[in-house]
């Protein structure tokens, strides 16, 4: 039999039976019920309570830290600062994500971790904190990017030097690397347009928004073990990175991950999991540590905010002829911002020969940012969509024209030196041309407004096994976490394969001990990685089922075929056998030859880019500069739609939380650099009363690389919502606003200076 590495192409004329419906998702139940179990629902016998102690300062050196008062309170069971941490140098990985989870030489931020206590109550460690006596020198802070990169700014970092300059320097700075990206000859480029566009944007930091707090449960038991139970997309990750901040062997952290309420990017990085593990190994009992709402504004990582320049030239047809991009990201207290993404991405959609793009990574006293989907790239297209927009009007060509007439196509080679395979681009901006909401008339005292999104789609190291109970029901071990529902797109797969109903195959969440590595549950890899792993699972166990019903039989292996769930003869030549489902080979074989089993490990490549267009209406006030949402419709190609309402969600889900990016959503720092809106209070997320029912078009333009065709659809969804907002409300008023959010005060200030101009 042939398995997934030796045929994993797409066979367009294979009738499916499963993967395109819409079965009842497994999980749904208990997360209804309230039987699912979230980050906060563990619970062990002698367990304390974690809490935290965040320094009220920006950008402080901590002289000493007096815990005496804390650990004579009764109840108190441990105390750690960073003494209780490993000493690892400034500037290393582990360094730097030891210096997140606990401050060392200085405090960073606004809520930055300072000591942790765990004891018998909650109400008795919080009164603990407030007996820690924490000498600050008080340092001067520097909060945007933008200032962290001039003379004079605050230097958080003595060992910090640019990566990535033309002559490296030799002093501390804020910048942490450079990066040029670039293809053909720009000069040429802009010499060949008859039209340029110029213009600067940036973009504030914003969160993720993710329903459920960080919450763990960690043991750390005397002979070195260490047992954790959180909500995270990366248990793997997770385990090893633990490994290298506590100096501890990867071997002995087992992490067990809990059902996730949402993610986003923004659980890929540990907050109170280390601490919570030093306050049990102290203590000598489990610990459970959850972070208040507070918390997460104050000590999580937020999205990158940015500051920007997009300069784009274009012929009079509309062929665009040079790109330009000066893009500064902030990265908070230490570099891994990810934006590296954003200049492989920000012009990918579009087929031009001459880019060029310089990237800067900048610290500041503000947490480390966290992904969020697209990590990086969102905010930068919102500019880079609004000059292609620009462009089109000055020549009077429709918008999506514009876009047609530099599409990229299979064969296009990326700036990040790809070839791209088949792809489904142009096929969108067809769909979203003919959809009914493009071709309707514009409401009166509205603005329209379209934008394209582009993701690479990612594979990565995936391990996963599948058992064949006696019965012929079916069980996969998957070690990447849920974050999406991808439990039952993995189930449908594995069903189509094996010739069964979906209901027959249940989704186990493995813990770190149970399974190889699995990469983060992020970037849109896990139901195209699971599902490339399952599928050679399946036929793995097709083969043993082939070999075993050939025993049965008494007939050599190639007189037997699989299809539709049962072994039967290859031709009426083979003897006159009634089909063997598999419950059948099971019950007969289990006990001369054991289970059927499979496992596979594999780092999984071809996942094949996806692109997106939305369409969307907007109303704006311009009394108040309130912006309305009236209708919205996403286009984009998902390859193959597994499970189309699982795809829709997505799609919707990603526009709404564009909508709120769009809009309302960002950090808001006082002069002091202490966090303003730390609350869903001041923190403006959409509800339900500021979004449209969001329409959907599902493209299917198959990725040939996986046999069901399937291509991530995780973060094409928030890419282009901006930009196309955006655009729409420049429609609207008349001017194009250039900053996120495009709040009520930012409106309102344009209407007003335009109405002055």
């Amino acid at each position: 039999m042939a398995t997934i590495l030796e045929d994993s192409k797409f066979d367009a004329n294979r009738e499916l039976d499963i993967v395109g419906t819409n079965p009842v998702k497994q999980d749904g139940l208990d997360k209804v019920t309230g039987r699912a179990k979230f980050g906060a629902d563990f619970f062990l016998p002698g367990m304390l309570y974690g809490r935290i102690l965040r320094s009220p300062h920006a950008h402080a050196i901590i002289k000493s830290i007096d815990v005496s008062a804390a650990e004579a309170l009764p109840g108190v069971k441990a105390v750690v600062t960073r003494d209780d941490f490993p000493d690892l140098p400034p500037g290393s990985a582990a360094g730097d994500m030891t210096r997140t989870a606990m401050a060392r030489e200085k405090a960073l931020f606004d809520g930055h971790p300072v000591a942790a206590v765990a004891a018998t109550t909650e109400a008795i460690a919080k009164r603990a904190l407030k007996l820690i006596k924490v000498d600050y020198e008080v340092l001067p802070h520097v909060i945007d990017p933008v200032d962290a990169m001039k003379p004079g700014a605050p230097i958080l970092h003595d060992h910090i030097r640019t990566k990535g300059l033309d002559e490296p320097n030799d002093t501390p700075t804020n910048v942490t690397e450079r990066m040029v990206s670039k293809m053909g000859d720009i000069e040429e480029g802009f010499a060949a347009a008859d039209f340029i566009v110029e213009r600067e944007f940036d973009s504030k930091p914003m969160h993720q928004g993710y329903i459920e707090p960080q919450g763990c449960v960690a043991e750390y038991s005397e002979d070195g073990q260490v047992e954790l139970w959180c909500c995270t997309q990366a248990p793997f990750v997770y385990r090893d990175r633990l490994s290298a901040v506590l100096k501890i062997d990867a071997a002995k952290i087992n992490i067990q991950q809990s059902e996730l309420g949402g993610g986003f990017g923004g659980k890929t990085g540990f907050y109170p999991e280390p601490i919570a593990i030093q306050l049990s190994k102290k203590a000598t009992r489990p610990v459970k540590m959850v972070l208040s709402r507070g918390e997460v504004f104050r000590g999580t990582g937020p999205v990158s905010g940015t500051s920007y320049k997009i300069k784009m030239g274009c012929t009079k047809d509309g062929k665009i002829t040079a790109a330009q991009g000066e893009l500064v990201f902030q990265t908070g207290i230490f570099t891994g911002s990810m934006y590296f993404n954003a200049p492989n991405a920000m012009f990918t959609r579009y087929d031009l020969e001459n880019v060029y793009i310089e990237s800067f990574e900048v610290v500041s006293n503000r947490p480390k940012v966290n992904s969020f989907r697209a990590p990086c790239v969102p905010q930068i297209v919102f500019g880079v969509e609004g000059v292609i927009d620009e462009l089109a009007r000055k020549i009077g060509m429709d918008p999506i024209d514009m876009r047609l007439k530099n599409a990229a196509t299979e064969g296009y080679t990326t700036i990040y030196g790809e070839t791209l395979g088949p792809i489904g681009f142009v096929e969108t901006l067809e769909a979203a041309k003919a959809c009914e909401h493009y071709q309707s008339p514009v409401p009166e005292g509205q603005g329209r407004g379209v934008a394209s999104g582009f993701w690479f789609n990612r594979g990565g190291e995936t391990s996963t096994s599948m058992n064949i109970a006696p019965d012929g029901s079916v069980t996969i071990i998957t070690g990447t976490a849920d974050v999406a529902g991808s439990r039952i797109s993995i189930a449908m797969m594995a069903a189509e394969e094996l010739g069964i109903p979906v209901d027959k195959v249940r989704i186990t969440m493995a813990d770190t001990n149970s399974l190889g590595f699995n990469r983060v549950t992020a970037g849109s890899r896990t139901t195209y990685s699971v599902g490339m792993t399952v599928v050679d699972n399946a036929r793995e166990c097709i083969a043993q089922f082939v070999k075993r019903a050939a025993e049965i039989w008494d007939v050599p292996e190639d007189a037997v075929v699989f299809e539709d769930g049962q072994c039967r003869p290859a031709s009426g030549n083979v003897g006159d056998f009634e089909p063997l489902s598999i419950a059948d080979i099971t019950k007969q074989t289990t006990m001369s030859h054991g289970a059927v089993t499979a496992s596979t490990s594999m780092n999984v490549t071809g996942a094949g880019p996806g692109f997106g267009l939305h369409i969307v209406d907007v109303k704006v006030d311009e009394e108040t500069g309130r912006t309305d949402v009236t209708r919205y419709t996403v286009v984009e190609d998902a390859g193959k739609a597994i499970h189309p309402l699982q795809v829709e969600g997505q799609y919707q889900g990603g526009a709404v939380q564009g909508i709120g990016w769009a809009l309302n959503e960002e950090y808001v720092y006082g002069d002091d650099g202490r966090l303003q809106n730390a609350s869903f209070l001041d923190y403006r997320m959409p509800v339900t009363s500021d979004v449209p029912m969001i329409d959907t078009v599902i493209v299917e333009v198959p990725n040939p690389r996986h046999p069901f065709g399937l291509r991530g659809v995780g973060e094409v969804p928030v890419v282009p919502t901006m930009a196309a907002i955006g655009n729409a409300i420049g429609n609207a008023i008349g001017i194009r606003p250039q900053s996120l959010p495009m709040s009520p005060p930012k409106l309102l200030e344009l209407i007003d200076n335009a109405a002055k101009s």
